[in-house]
C-alpha cells in the first residue's frame, strides 16, 4: 500500500505541476495571471490523477499494486 500511495502521490503532484504550467498563458505578465483559477484547475487535475490511479498504475507491476 506504501508503494501505492508514494506512486500515486508523485503521479498527482506532476500532473498538478504540469496543469500550472498549461494553464498559464504564454506572454502573460505574472500579474495577468489569475492565480485562484489555475490552482483551482490544477487541483482539480490531481484529484483526478489520483482517481485514475485506482485503477491501476503502469509504474508498479502486479503484486506491487495489491502491497
Amino acid at each position: 500500500m506504501k508503494k501505492w500511495i508514494k506512486a500515486a502521490g508523485i503521479r498527482a503532484l506532476k500532473t498538478f505541476a504540469q496543469t500550472i504550467v498549461a494553464t498559464i498563458t504564454v506572454g502573460s505578465a505574472i500579474d495577468e495571471v489569475n492565480w485562484l483559477n489555475v490552482l483551482s484547475v490544477s487541483a482539480i487535475a490531481a484529484v483526478c490523477s489520483l482517481l485514475t490511479s485506482v485503477a491501476g498504475l503502469p509504474e508498479l507491476k502486479g503484486d506491487e499494486q495489491n502491497d
